[in-house]
């Protein structure tokens, strides 16, 4: 829930402009008076009649003097958005509070309110105000919903002014935006057991060396600030100097999230497409594995790492999951199709060192491509593989017989590599595949196939 800052209205500045707006600003009522008047001046000083040019110079002179008063009214009013949620998954709706308060001691007279927002989001909220007293405030909320994940500026907002006899109207906008996120769907997911996931918490942890930790016998020598608790006196007096115990902690699991971007992967567009698919995949596999207790990363096929911090792109040891999730719930919500035709770069990042668990979502796979993720196996402790052929996403899979062997014959050549691959249909569930690759894997590893450690998701 953000709240945006409180701003005044900005009013138009310089007088010739000042005048131009407040003239422009007239109504139709204000231009039939005004055109009223001025025909009947016209009339009278021709006939010479003095009622009737009296008569025309009311008629003409009201409107003026009702946009100069109403463009001389300085209302000092302040206005603030809320967003609840900020960020909202694709398909969920978000509701905006509005509130303006009079900072002055004058009632304002009737104010139409109105936000911008982009169209995608529905139509612009209009909301006609009552008169608001001195030091009095107004709220408003409305509903905004989008199919389509992204970003999407909300503001500024505007006050319409208009004088009591409705001849003219003036516009004042607020300097001040928010921006609502919509991520991606996130489908819950059940625990499973995958190859590759032991080296984290519990019996078979990994350790690694820390400023605060879980004790250690292994001695090291005293250093100035030591704490003397940690002093081992054993190892003190077999080496003849003081010596502490190392401080140890145990290391979270790992695991990597890879999202194939390319464009040339996946054909097809908007909510139901194949690359939507994916993306929304990847979001609800982070969001699992970090309610799991992993340390997780999101890797695309043009190396970024995000979150990116250290050298290895995981999230740090003192940052939160939820931080975590959210910058790569934000980073899923605007990425786009990348214009790399090699998976390449994504295997240099893992072919570091041993990366734990890898979850990986492909779009189409040609050979070469097929192969380059094959040896990414190697790397990674398990591996899971969804597989996308965008091609049966935008046909039937029987207008395309040859289409559909080829990403059979793709996954047999990752299954070979040692990968859990699976194939993604038109429409699939998540968690029926996530289940499914349970079997599979289960399957595998009772034949005494390729597999890793084992542990629970």
């Amino acid at each position: 829930m953000t709240t945006a800052a409180t701003a005044p209205p900005e009013p138009d500045r310089g007088d010739k402009g000042g005048v131009r707006t407040a003239l422009a600003g007239l109504t139709t009522r204000g231009r039939s008076f005004l055109a009223a008047g001025v025909a009947a001046a016209v009339c009278a000083y021709v006939l010479g009649q003095s009622d009737l040019l009296r008569v025309g110079l009311l008629l003409a002179v009201l409107p003026l003097v009702c946009a100069l008063v109403l463009y001389r009214t300085r209302y000092r009013v302040a206005g603030s958005r809320r967003l609840s949620p900020a960020r909202v998954p694709a398909g969920s709706e978000a509701r905006v509070h509005l509130r303006m308060d009079n900072v002055s001691r004058l009632p304002t007279g009737l104010l139409m309110l109105q936000d911008r927002v982009p169209y995608v989001l529905g139509p612009r909220p209009r909301f006609v105000l009552d008169r608001v007293e001195g030091g009095g405030r107004r709220e408003v909320s409305y509903r905004v919903r989008s199919d389509l994940r992204g970003r999407y500026p909300l503001g500024p907002l505007q006050l319409r002014l208009t004088d009591p006899f409705g001849m003219c109207e003036l516009t004042r906008s607020f300097s001040t935006h928010d921006t609502l996120t919509v991520i991606p769907r996130v489908e819950a997911l059940s625990p499973i057991r995958l190859a590759g996931e032991a080296k984290g918490y519990g019996d078979g942890r990994q350790r690694s060396l820390a400023l605060a930790g879980e004790d250690d016998v292994i001695p090291r020598g005293y250093r100035y600030g030591d704490d003397l608790r940690r002093v081992h006196w054993r190892s003190t007096a077999r080496y003849g100097e003081l010596m502490v115990r190392r401080e140890e902690q145990p290391q979270r699991s790992r695991c990597t999230v890879l999202l194939d971007t390319r464009g040339t992967a996946f054909r097809g567009a908007g909510p139901d497409s194949a690359f939507e698919w994916a993306v929304a995949g990847s979001a609800s596999v982070l969001v699992h594995m970090l309610e799991r207790g992993f340390s997780v990363r999101l890797l695309t096929d043009t190396g970024s790492a995000v979150p990116g911090e250290g050298s290895d792109g995981f999230a740090g040891a003192n940052q939160e999951s939820a931080d975590a999730a959210g910058l790569m719930m934000d980073t899923l919500a605007v990425i786009d199709h990348s214009d790399g035709t090699s998976l390449s770069r994504a295997y240099d990042v893992l072919r570091g060192g041993n990366e734990g668990l890898l979850v990986a979502f492909f779009g189409d796979l040609d050979e070469e491509q097929a192969a380059v993720a094959a040896r990414m196996r190697q790397r990674s402790g398990g591996a899971l593989a969804f597989v996308l052929d965008s091609e049966n996403w935008v046909r039937e899979p029987t207008e395309a017989p040859q289409a559909f062997h080829r990403s059979e014959e793709r996954l047999r050549l990752l299954r070979e590599a040692g990968w859990t691959a699976v194939g993604v249909p038109r429409g699939a569930a998540l968690g029926d595949l996530w289940r499914q690759a349970d079997r599979e894997r289960s399957g595998l590893a009772a034949t005494g196939g390729p597999s890793g450690g084992e542990g629970r998701s």
